[in-house]
């Protein structure tokens, strides 16, 4: 597994912000079975999924948000340990159980969520994935795949999210 020490940066304008810069030796032992996914670990803290994202200018970073920020107690342009590997798992992050099961005893709405992109696919485990109670996690799992059926395999954000505002009223 690759080691560096870098720091903590961010971007002055633009959609992301905290990130830490990936050097392109790395980049290209990573990338080059096409993989973009990985697991990254900060200093001791634990390992966490994420993906190679171009800087625009050549360059290659791993994001790093408020809350993992916040978590490992790190700060703008601190020094810290990265070690890296590439991710092979089937989704490029970890799946929930309580989703893994849902998907096992709904074929229809499986087989729409595997028809979705890569992309689309780990947005729908993070949103299942960040939710702490163990039924909320599989009621959200459930109105995921009910809106996949209902909509044909068709993702559409807003009226899941809808979905799951309705399901919050009962």
């Amino acid at each position: 597994m690759p080691k560096f020490k870098t720091e903590i940066s961010n971007f002055k304008e633009g959609l992301w912000s905290y990130h830490v810069k990936i050097p392109e030796k790395i980049f290209k032992q990573l990338a080059k079975d096409g993989n973009k996914r990985t697991i990254c670990q900060i200093d001791d803290h634990k390992p966490f999924h994420g993906g190679l994202m171009p800087d625009g200018d050549g360059g290659w970073f791993i994001m790093l948000n408020k809350e993992k920020m916040q978590k490992y107690k790190v700060a703008l342009g601190q020094e810290v340990m990265v070690s890296i590997e590439s991710d092979n798992s089937r989704y490029g992050m970890e799946m929930p159980e309580e989703f893994e099961e849902v998907l096992a005893q709904d074929i229809e709405g499986s087989t729409f969520f595997e028809n979705l992109t890569d992309g689309k696919k780990r947005s729908l485990i993070y949103i299942v994935a960040k939710v702490k109670n163990i039924d909320k996690r599989i009621t959200k799992a459930m109105i995921i795949l009910d809106h996949l059926k209902a909509n044909e395999g068709k993702l559409d954000f807003k009226m899941l999210n809808i979905a799951f505002k309705e399901n919050n009223k009962f």
